[in-house]
């Protein structure tokens, strides 16, 4: 049984490429779009490992974007408030502050990155389905191009640091990765 994390995927994909977007054109969205997609999701399926986690963080909803918005200087208001009052903004509320950190983190170090995704082997959301995780682990030219901002230490350090000791404790020498 898989669990649907496809909201928060979304919406924390989202986040970050708008607080992050590619540098080019629509080849160089759409790359940088799937880099972030792949670092939410192994941070997402790290954060929640179980269908029972994941139908929890479904029903309570994940917290937003709110802080994320101002420590990235992304909420044109400066209250730390999602940036929309017209309801344009909805999806921002499917934001996981935690998720958002830990794909920060693994965009901007390979090691750790590959390290996650050998660590998702055997989870209730890797069983019997065969994923791949290139882009995000071991990016191209063009890839590290598109994504120039989104990969850029300085620029997620940020966020990165949100919640970064969380994920290298969680990847740590001798730590289950999946309960």
């Amino acid at each position: 049984m898989r669990a649907d994390l496809s909201p928060l995927i979304a919406a924390t994909t989202q986040w970050l490429t708008q607080a992050y977007p590619a540098c080019g054109g629509a080849l160089a969205s759409a790359l940088c779009e799937v880099q972030a997609r792949q670092a939410v999701t192994v941070a997402a399926w790290l954060r929640y490992p179980t269908v029972m986690d994941a139908a929890l963080v479904g029903m309570a909803g994940p917290g937003g974007s709110a802080r994320l918005d101002w420590i990235s200087g992304t909420d044109t208001d400066g209250t730390g408030s999602p940036t929309g009052t017209d309801g344009t903004d909805a999806w921002r509320s499917w934001v996981d502050e935690v998720v958002a950190s830990w794909a920060a983190a693994l965009l901007t170090d390979p090691e750790l990155a590959a390290l996650a995704v050998a660590g998702l082997h055997g989870g209730d959301h890797t069983t019997g389905v065969p994923m791949e995780f290139r882009r995000l682990i071991s990016p191209d030219t063009r890839d590290r191009e598109a994504a120039a901002l989104l990969r850029h230490p300085d620029l997620l350090a940020p966020v990165a640091e949100l919640h970064g000791t969380q994920l290298t404790a969680l990847l740590g020498p001798g730590q289950a990765l999946i309960a």
